[in-house]
């Protein structure tokens, strides 16, 4: 079953008496259980790419649809919707609540569409054991490594047991070891959760870990030469 399919997207921008266009007629399909890679140089497109299927931006033209639901047909609100329910975002920064404790990091997103239950709490305690931060749930963000603050990032973003994760540059701001310790459980999870996993990312290094990879440039999107084989570090 298809999770995530984009059809012809286009995005326009208009800048003075000129259109820029930013994305240019992608058409991409991402089944459950598959984790795929966005590459290409700053400026070819992929933030704009990872905002449309993130409903954060809606296409100038095309079908986005997610579940075989049109994105592109629905209002604001919906969209919202979708997007607390539906896509769990893994972003450059782990954007973590310095207030909050590593349960409670989960738990606030459990909070923002009803009330937590015990079984939300279960939930999270198994995703964070998942994860190997089983000893750390009771500390906060500044008693955390910066891997630790990631992987919180990723349980939370598995925390509304969404269709899609959308990964955008999240080893940015790790060493090689950590970066490709994080790749590692995003991959994990995405299989083992049976979820559509996107990854926008510069480092190449990373693309072991990824069933296809594709190259954003100009706007367009085409499949990328042979991902590099799994190597050992």
């Amino acid at each position: 079953m298809s999770r995530i399919q984009l059809r012809d997207v286009s995005k326009y921008y208009q800048e003075g008496v000129s259109q820029i266009t930013a994305l240019n007629k992608i058409s991409l399909t991402v089944e459950q259980g598959e984790f795929i890679a966005v590459i290409g140089p700053s400026g070819s497109g992929k933030s704009t790419f990872l905002s449309i299927a993130g409903a954060l931006l809606q296409a100038s033209e095309g079908e986005v649809r997610l579940n075989s639901q049109d994105l592109t047909k629905l209002k604001p609100h919906a969209l919202s919707s979708i997007r607390l329910k539906e896509i769990g975002f893994i972003l450059q920064t782990s954007n973590l609540v310095p207030y909050l404790n590593v349960l409670d990091q989960l738990l606030v997103v459990k909070r923002m569409s009803g009330k937590v239950t015990a079984s939300d709490k279960k939930y999270a305690r198994e995703l964070l054991e998942d994860l190997g931060l089983g000893n750390k749930l009771k500390n906060y963000p500044d008693q955390l490594s910066g891997g630790e603050r990631q992987r919180t990032a990723i349980a939370r973003a598995f925390m509304n047991n969404p269709s899609v994760i959308l990964a955008d540059e999240p080893t940015a701001s790790l060493d090689t070891q950590r970066a490709h310790e994080v790749v590692q459980l995003i991959a994990k999870e995405v299989k083992a959760k049976n979820k559509a996993g996107i990854m926008v990312t510069h480092d190449e290094r990373m693309l072991q870990y990824c069933d296809k990879v594709y190259r954003m440039e100009d706007g367009k999107l085409t499949p990328a030469a042979k991902k590099p084989e799994l190597v050992t570090v």
